[in-house]
């Protein structure tokens, strides 16, 4: 049913059908009925039949953020007070800590008592890998100790402590070899593309 611009439409019969899908589901009608109506086994193919405008597309996203509000609390959406933004921007300011940052979200509490070797949500510095493979052999240095003196209430703690700090250093390991890699787009060289240009530019000779 495309043409060019200036150029009358070429209308098929069956695009008739699609135009009465299109106004029967935009006027409101059920689209397991607009199925019955065209004899559709399937109701995806009905759906297909169904031309979405950008201005629907825009409309159904406002609707919906329109409703997603309506059930959350109605002081979500108020303006902060001073001192709800000021505690804010001091959350966000102890976000950094010495070997990367806190992914903590605002509100909550640190779970693990600020030992950040041990918590998922921390998310380390490649720039403090040295930091973090000394804090590793500090652990092992301790783990070791504690066992020789017998103090078997520490090295539980402390080889939790050395299991979460050795992830953290294979996460940034994996992270900093990805950084690393070069991945080869096969773009081609100029010398490739002047040969392939004259080849196609010379014209065969005549037999």
């Amino acid at each position: 049913m495309a043409a060019p611009p200036g150029q009358p439409l070429d209308f098929a019969p069956h695009d008739f059908r699609r135009i009465f899908i299109t106004d029967a589901i935009r006027s409101g009608l059920p689209p397991h009925i607009a199925q019955v109506l065209a004899g559709h086994s399937d109701i995806n193919t009905t759906m297909g039949y169904n031309a979405i405008y950008p201005a629907d597309a825009i409309e159904a996203h406002r609707a919906f953020i329109a409703r997603r509000r309506s059930l959350r609390p109605s002081e979500e959406y108020r303006t902060p007070t001073n001192e709800e933004w000021d505690a804010f921007l001091a959350h966000s300011e102890k976000r950094k800590v010495s070997i990367g940052t806190c992914a903590r979200a605002f509100g909550t509490p640190c779970i693990h008592e600020h030992a950040c070797v041990r918590c998922s949500l921390l998310r380390p510095d490649p720039a403090q890998r040295a930091r973090l493979a000394e804090i590793c052999d500090n652990l092992i240095a301790r783990v070791t100790e504690a066992e020789t003196e017998g103090w078997l209430g520490e090295v539980e703690g402390l080889q939790i402590s050395l299991a979460g700090a050795e992830e953290k250093l294979s996460q940034l390991d994996v992270q900093i070899s990805r950084q690393q890699e070069s991945v080869d787009l096969g773009i081609p060289t100029f010398r490739e593309i002047v040969a392939h240009t004259t080849a196609v530019a010379t014209p065969p000779e005549p037999s």
